[in-house]
């Protein structure tokens, strides 16, 4: 029978012969992830089980990215938590510090997570790693205390909706709006416990960091995974992070799905997600231009250097906009040096941006960006929900790096044509 690429993910690891949907199925995991604010409670779990022993200290992967460098005695002690409890059981892969970045752009650059692999993550936006072809998803931290003692997990397997994108990609059309797009049109709740797979000939033509950004926001459309095939372009990101694979792996034709969509993107602008939740999307064109205070370019979503490029292509030779807090966040320590080498860093400063460390920090409103009372940002993040990033009367507005950068130097939200 022909099978979805969910399907055939999945059937990798487990060894149930049914992988039809709504299968229980039990699954070998290739990494288990949790990060500092929920790692604490997946150890936690994890000994009171009465477990001693991670299933394998090369693949639990501890990263200390949403309140690092520590902001306050809480969050110092609950990296504290996590520092201790991977000296005592030896894990491989912990990061803390001047190695650490955002955990789901550190995870694919270092080649801990790889195409055709199981992942689960004590975060929801785990499915990032679907950009590369694996079968990601984020669970609670009991789940995820289980994995790191067995090695193991269940899952339903979900049915799929197939989003086809078709047209020609117009000059500051990006990724974040193919799936800002999607997510206006079927609601953070259109996709709930299902796969979206990703195809057509925009597709087949989107390089490996704009797939990650896309199947990161999987989850704002109520997704458990957001899935791309393993092809050559996932093949080349590989390769040039030094981890390359053979793997090709993709959905058989006439496979069965939900649902399946049709996207034209000749011709499309820009789109924003306006207050408060991620599928209120509106063309940049009609969002209204009242004044904004902060701008955000960073964050798993688009923090990586692609995203970099892009905001420093359009901030070159241009001043930020003296009433706005531009800060630019590259994800990686990678990334951030990649910044300096290509005079990136130079751009961002010339243009009045500040530039700080690898971090999750404002995107959930934990520090290095906070909004106050009535203020309005414009963001590359993931979440716009009130509150999200401070004060419960402030403003989120989701965009691209393009978008995000344009905006900081209008004063107002605008894409790169309108400045």
């Amino acid at each position: 029978m022909p099978k979805t690429l969910a399907q055939k993910l999945i059937a990798r690891h487990t060894d149930e012969k049914d992988v039809s949907p709504g299968k229980i199925v039990q699954c070998r995991v290739s990494l288990v992830l949790a990060n500092d604010i929920t790692g604490p409670l997946a150890i936690k779990s994890f000994k009171g089980m009465g477990a001693d022993r991670v299933f394998d200290r090369d693949k639990v992967v501890l990263v200390m990215d949403h309140f690092t460098p520590q902001k306050d005695i809480d969050s110092a002690n609950q990296v504290m938590i996590s520092r201790r409890f991977a000296k005592d059981q030896n894990i491989t892969h912990y990061y803390e510090g001047g190695n650490c970045g955002v955990e789901h752009a550190l995870l694919p650059e270092l080649g801990l997570v790889a195409p055709g692999d199981l992942v689960i993550g004590a975060d929801s936006h785990t499915c990032t790693y679907g950009g590369i072809g694996a079968f990601a998803t984020g669970m609670g931290s009991t789940d995820i205390a289980a994995g790191m003692a067995l090695g193991e997990t269940w899952l339903k397997v979900p049915p799929t909706i197939r989003v086809v994108y078709s047209g020609k990609m117009p000059k500051w059309l990006t990724a974040k709006d193919l799936m800002l797009a999607l997510i206006g049109r079927i609601g953070v709740d259109g996709a709930l416990y299902q796969a979206l797979e990703f195809a057509g000939p925009v597709i087949d033509q989107l390089p490996a960091e704009g797939r990650l950004t896309m199947a990161n926001m999987a989850i704002e459309a109520g997704a458990k995974v957001g899935l791309f095939p393993i092809d050559e372009l996932c093949r080349e990101f590989c390769k040039a992070t030094g981890h390359p694979t053979d793997l090709s792996l993709a959905a058989d034709p006439g496979a069965e799905y939900a649902r399946v969509m049709e996207i034209e993107v000749t011709g499309m602008e820009p789109v924003v997600a306006v207050p408060h939740i991620p599928s209120n999307v509106k063309p940049v064109s009609q969002v209204d231009r009242e004044p904004i205070q902060q701008v955000v370019i960073g964050s798993c979503t688009n923090g990586r250097l692609s995203d970099m490029r892009l905001a420093a292509e359009v901030l070159k030779g241009r001043k930020v906009n003296p009433e706005v807090r531009c800060i630019v966040l590259p994800a990686t320590p990678a990334v951030w040096k990649a910044c300096v080498d290509e005079g990136l860093m130079g751009t961002f400063m010339e243009a009045g941006c500040i530039v700080g460390p690898p971090t999750c920090g404002p995107c959930l409103g934990g520090h290095t960006g906070i909004l106050g009372e009535g203020e309005r940002c414009v963001s590359t993040t993931n979440r716009n929900f009130k509150g999200r990033m401070g004060s419960l009367n402030s403003e989120i507005f989701l965009a691209s790096p393009a978008v995000a950068a344009a905006s900081a130097i209008a004063g107002h939200v605008a894409s790169p044509d309108m400045i």
